[in-house]
């Protein structure tokens, strides 16, 4: 059984399929993974539930040879289908405490949040880790509103659980958001759109170092 509270987040993968430009997603996220992602999240808003329970079982295979927590965007039905390791949820997706009952207290729940009111909300019903954002801007998610890193930097202080900043990340900035004091940094197209995920995975990683990690 995996312990959650020993997860590392520091460099935390949200797929996104229409950002590869014909590469393997699969592929794409064996070669993040041996580049150094500690998490991966597997987000499909436009696939049918039978094609996205195919992938995600897939993809499981990969995340699971190399010890890596696997987890579901918004669908809970999916991450139970496949056994996931666990479920990321939006505002305007099941209420976490629903989510918790179907899931059990085992598995992982992150919850997006974008300010302080929000982040004490989903810690006090439980959420494993929040992932904050977007911090820079991101053409992923064209509905996120920003947040300013001193606002994550308050919600880091406040916060007894991991935050993971997301929204926009790149190696040019990962520093920046790394010396907030946050668990981590999710990045969508830093990895899954370059030619190279292997190598730009371990540019994100080398640009890490710099900070306080």
């Amino acid at each position: 059984m995996r312990i959650k509270e020993n997860i590392d987040y520091s460099l935390y993968l949200v797929t996104d399929r229409p950002l590869l430009g014909g590469k393997d997603l699969v592929a794409t996220v064996e070669q993040a993974i041996l580049g150094g992602v500690t998490v991966v999240q597997i987000r499909e808003k436009d696939l049918s539930t039978l094609a996205f329970y195919e992938l995600a079982l897939e993809v499981k295979k990969i995340t699971g040879k190399y010890n890596i927590p696997f987890i579901i965007n918004d669908r809970l039905d999916i991450a139970l289908a496949v056994d996931a390791d666990g479920l990321h949820i939006g505002q305007q997706d099941l209420p976490l405490t629903v989510a918790r009952k179907f899931l059990g207290p085992e598995k992982i729940i992150g919850v997006s949040v974008r300010n302080k009111e929000q982040a004490l909300v989903a810690e006090g019903a439980g959420a494993d880790y929040l992932g904050v954002g977007a911090i820079f801007p991101t053409a992923t998610k064209g509905d996120a509103d920003s947040v300013s890193l001193e606002e994550l930097q308050q919600i880091k202080c406040q916060a007894a659980i991991p935050i993971i900043a997301i929204g926009g990340i790149q190696a040019t900035n990962i520093k920046k958001v790394m010396d907030t004091g946050v668990d981590g940094a999710a990045v969508v197209s830093a990895i899954v759109a370059c030619a190279n995920p292997y190598q730009a995975t371990m540019d994100l990683r080398h640009c890490q170092k710099n900070s306080y990690i």
